[in-house]
């Protein structure tokens, strides 16, 4: 028997495979989901349908959308600084935690508590001008390496991530990062790592201060806390710096529960996506328990929000990228 194919469908069969738009995803029901959540809601014929100026994509960093472990990187940042400045003036190690910090001990540290981190980072980060701290780090992102994987820091992304990234800004979607992380730490790397530029990126801020002197006009970080974008200061920050109520989100921790609980609860289609780190072997695995990262409302109330649970280990067809 001949088989008869019209003129569109011969032309039809000339045309190149569509590419995979996620391929370090494993051909799981969670790449389904996100594919087809993208699919309805990009769709002009989709009762999903969203226009592209409400297409807010907001995104964690640390342990999201680059790694966190053994604690996150700009502490390890601020550590580094806080060594380099006891060196000159051991008066300002008057705490466990800055004596911790000098000292490089990582778990004396973290055995202060957020307090102590605070205020490490915050003596780390104050002092000079906005664009001296962002030309120290990177300087220091230049030179220093994982203790683990020996990758340099802004190497340390997940390369799913990317990859979803890039595929939500090719079907119109603005993408912006809401971190815990400090806004002028995350701002010297995001653009040559994320492709999310400066103005795209929320975070938490010392306060600053209009300095004009011999130096010319500057913007000085002032030792004390302006804004702290973790849980519930994550949608406030969103409505400040955006505007506009996300319609997906993605966080790995339980101090991204308010964002995702903000984005979700818009009407229309939603989705909410949960970094689960589950693979000891190529990253870490922690949740519940862990001292960066800690997972447990978020792992408990997922499934009844509808929340999609990313697992890492299942989902994943590598981490890190080549």
């Amino acid at each position: 028997m001949r088989l008869l194919l019209s003129s569109a469908a011969i032309a039809c069969l000339s045309l190149p495979l569509l590419a995979d738009p996620l391929p370090s995803w494993n051909a799981t029901d969670t790449k389904a989901r996100i594919i087809s959540f993208v699919d309805a809601v990009t769709d002009p014929d989709s009762p999903d349908y969203v226009r592209p100026a409400d297409r807010i994509a907001t995104f964690d960093n640390d342990g999201t959308l680059w790694g966190e472990q053994p604690v996150y990187f700009q502490v390890i940042y601020a550590v580094d600084q806080v060594a380099r400045m006891a060196e000159a003036d051991l008066s300002i190690l008057d705490s466990d935690a800055m004596k911790a910090a000098a000292a490089g001990d990582m778990a004396a540290l973290v055995a202060t508590g957020k307090e102590g981190l605070v205020e490490v980072v915050t003596a780390a980060h104050s002092g000079m001008s906005v664009s001296e701290f962002k030309a120290d780090v990177a300087a220091w992102l230049d030179t220093a390496r994982h203790p683990d994987t020996g990758r340099p820091y802004d190497e340390m992304l997940y390369q799913p991530m990317l990859e979803l990234l890039r595929y939500l800004r090719d079907e119109g979607f603005s993408t912006y990062i809401v971190s815990g992380g400090g806004i002028d730490f995350i701002r010297v790397f995001s653009e040559a790592a994320y492709n999310i530029p400066p103005n795209q990126v929320v975070g938490s801020s010392l306060a600053g201060e209009y300095k004009t002197d011999g130096d010319g006009p500057r913007i000085m970080k002032m030792p004390s806390l302006f804004f702290i974008d973790d849980k519930e200061g994550k949608p406030v920050a969103i409505n400040h710096h955006i505007g506009k109520r996300p319609i997906l989100a993605g966080g790995n921790s339980d101090g991204d529960f308010q964002m995702l609980e903000w984005t979700t609860s818009g009407d229309g289609a939603r989705l909410a996506l949960i970094v689960h780190h589950t693979d000891a072997e190529r990253e870490y695995a922690y949740d519940r328990d862990s001292h960066i990262g800690g997972l447990e409302r978020g792992l408990d109330e997922a499934e009844a929000r509808g929340w999609l649970l990313i697992d890492m280990a299942a989902d994943w067809a590598r981490v890190w990228p080549e």
